[in-house]
């Protein structure tokens, strides 16, 4: 593996020893062992405030008028990051208040009123893109919505959607008893998120008639 490469985990949980931490360790892992440069940041500790109107709250340099992290977090560690694996826990059938705030803020830098929008839209473009849940409920519904966000997420900004873990767990660490072994799906998505194959054909897509080569 190319070690230039860059990984950065985003914890979307309100816990710090929670189960959707525990999943991003074993992904943070699983990177390391590849030789990747990965980072992992808990979404927490960066954002203070849900996105506003930026027509009337954006600071006359255009840069976001909210007083909290998400500046560096999102300009430092997101789009320096060729890939990026979102960890989250389900709450009401959908990702986290952080995790959806992350996605929320970003617009602040993307839009027109941003002096530097364009160079923000080309470095957001173009990452692969991993996601890791955890829930209590296994029912196989429970995370669809979430899925189909990354996906659409994925799509817009010309991004690889490579894999999902989901785990379950309730209590702190529960997630580390469950026997499908959530932990080293997280580990082996770490270690194989540049490497992974990844095919999204159309109608007029020029493919082989095999998957694998022999």
């Amino acid at each position: 593996m190319d070690a230039s490469k860059k990984l950065l985990i985003l914890i979307g949980s309100p816990r710090r020893d929670g189960n959707s931490a525990t999943l991003a360790t074993a992904v943070q892992h699983g990177a390391e062992e590849a030789g990747i440069n990965v980072s992992m940041r808990l979404i927490d500790d960066y954002i203070s405030g849900f996105l506003r109107d930026c027509r009337n709250c954006r600071l006359p340099d255009g840069e976001c008028s909210i007083s909290d992290r998400f500046h560096s977090l999102f300009l430092d560690d997101f789009l320096s990051a060729d890939g990026v694996v979102f960890c989250t826990p389900v709450y009401w059938y959908g990702m986290s208040a952080q995790t959806k705030a992350f996605f929320d803020r970003t617009f602040c830098y993307y839009a027109n009123s941003y002096p530097e929008s364009q160079q923000v839209l080309k470095r957001m473009s173009n990452k692969r893109i991993g996601l890791v849940l955890s829930s209590e409920e296994t029912y196989p519904g429970a995370s669809l919505g979430i899925i189909h966000q990354l996906q659409e997420y994925s799509r817009y900004t010309y991004s690889q959607f490579v894999g999902v873990v989901r785990g379950f767990g309730n209590r702190r660490g529960e997630v580390q008893r469950d026997p499908s072994s959530p932990e080293l799906d997280a580990q082996r998505l770490g270690r194989e998120i540049f490497e992974r194959k990844y095919t999204d054909y159309g109608l007029d897509t020029d493919r082989s008639t095999q998957v694998w080569s022999t």
